[in-house]
């Protein structure tokens, strides 16, 4: 049995239990949502009518995680093979003074639950023992019509929780959905607002997007509400001639195949500034260090693909062996629209072996210290150069790098 067939089973078990000692259980979420698009559900999440301390006493204590009893929230525990799953108290939501929790819930029944959720297409239940939807508030037909809507008033919905924007451009562009009109106005006119959820979620958010394939569409959902300003900081600001580039931009994000984050943030702020900052970015958006200096990297080399072919071998090498290399032209070919003289000559050189693309170095520090150079500021550069002549193939063994040294050394007058 599959990982999924696994976790589909364990979801079906705890309905049954559940329904078994008295509650009413159900699918929630976005597992129903998946599940009717013939999406393989990622996870479940089950909501009942029983309290957390039922549900505790139910399944046991140590099967059991209190991950968020106060909103009635128990993780079940499923052992070996199996993801924990969550069972929520059917509740409704007191206000929302942190743009994110609510002050208070009050246990309810399925179908208040149901009203207290983000999107209608998120607001579904799902019976598993008899296959049944419950639907209670449209969002099967908006499933149907390919409709990203806010239940209720969007305005009291996204005034809960300020991310819920970013979501329905997320949910939007994942499944070609378009967002309905007064949802969409709302956002519009509340994009400003997005400054008060923490720069993590907001990150999170832009991840999932950068990288899935329709990260193009959402960037131009975002950049229609105005939320691509607030969740991008230094993504040009009213009319000007960068702002035309949208375009370029969109283009050249559409041309990735399954780029990590950090190219696809390449991809996003290349035609942002030419002196964009990647690693500031992810550094806002509370992205690795690792990821940040990645997406520094590729913007600042990036340009030295495509001369590469009338460009110093020795400068181009020491970017085709670098891990990177591969994105490094991904990112290139992207900005462009296909290949070119310098990205040909690129992979062509990767192509060889990797004793000649990368040859081991003649000599190294420790070589040059027994031959009489004495360490100081000149000694990296005297290795580079010699890195430099070995790869242009001016010298080729040990005894001529030495002597090469040696005249460099003389031509500046030390040693």
């Amino acid at each position: 049995m599959s990982q999924s067939e696994l976790q589909r089973e364990f979801a079906v078990e705890i309905v049954r239990q559940l329904r078994d000692a008295g509650h009413q259980s159900l699918w929630a979420g976005g597992c129903v949502r998946d599940q009717l698009l013939s999406i393989e559900p990622k996870d479940y999440d089950v909501a009942t009518s029983a309290r957390p301390e039922q549900v505790r006493q139910l399944f046991g204590h140590r099967s059991t995680l209190a991950i968020g009893a106060a909103f009635g929230v128990i993780g079940v525990l499923g052992g070996r093979s199996r993801e924990p799953i969550e069972v929520a108290t059917f509740r409704a939501d007191g206000a929302y003074l942190d743009g994110r929790h609510p002050t208070e819930v009050v246990f309810t029944n399925a179908e208040h639950d149901a009203q207290r959720r983000d999107f209608t297409i998120n607001g579904l239940f799902f019976d598993p023992l008899n296959e049944e939807v419950i639907d209670y508030v449209g969002g099967q037909q908006d499933l149907k019509s390919c409709i990203v809507r806010a239940i209720g008033d969007p305005r009291a919905r996204f005034d809960e929780d300020k991310l819920r924007m970013l979501r329905a451009v997320r949910f939007a562009a994942a499944f070609g959905f378009e967002i309905e009109a007064d949802t969409l106005t709302a956002m519009q006119e509340m994009s400003a607002q997005l400054n008060v959820v923490s720069a993590e979620r907001i990150g999170m958010e832009l991840r999932r997007m950068l990288v899935h394939s329709a990260r193009a569409r959402a960037v131009e959902l975002l950049e229609c509400t105005g939320l691509l300003n607030q969740a991008v900081a230094c993504w040009p600001r009213g009319p000007g001639s960068q702002r035309d580039n949208l375009q370029q931009t969109l283009e050249t994000l559409d041309r990735l195949q399954s780029p990590s984050l950090p190219l696809a943030l390449a991809a996003l702020l290349s035609h942002c500034s030419p002196n964009e900052d990647g690693s500031d970015l992810a550094r806002q958006l509370r992205f690795t260090k690792k990821e940040g200096e990645l997406t520094d990297w590729l913007l600042r080399h990036v340009a030295a693909v495509g001369r590469a072919h009338e460009s110093p071998w020795p400068a181009v090498q020491r970017l085709l062996i670098q891990p990177a290399a591969q994105e490094l032209l991904a990112l290139h070919e992207a900005l462009v629209g296909s290949t070119d003289e310098g990205a040909d000559f690129c992979r062509a050189k990767m192509r060889l072996p990797a004793e000649t693309l990368n040859p081991q170095p003649l000599v190294d520090g420790s070589d040059l210290i027994a031959h009489g150079v004495e360490p100081g500021p000149s000694f990296s550069e005297l290795l580079e150069h010699l890195r430099d002549a070995q790869l242009e193939g001016h010298i080729s063994d040990r005894k001529q790098a030495l002597a090469l040294a040696d005249a460099w050394l003389s031509g500046r007058g030390d040693r």
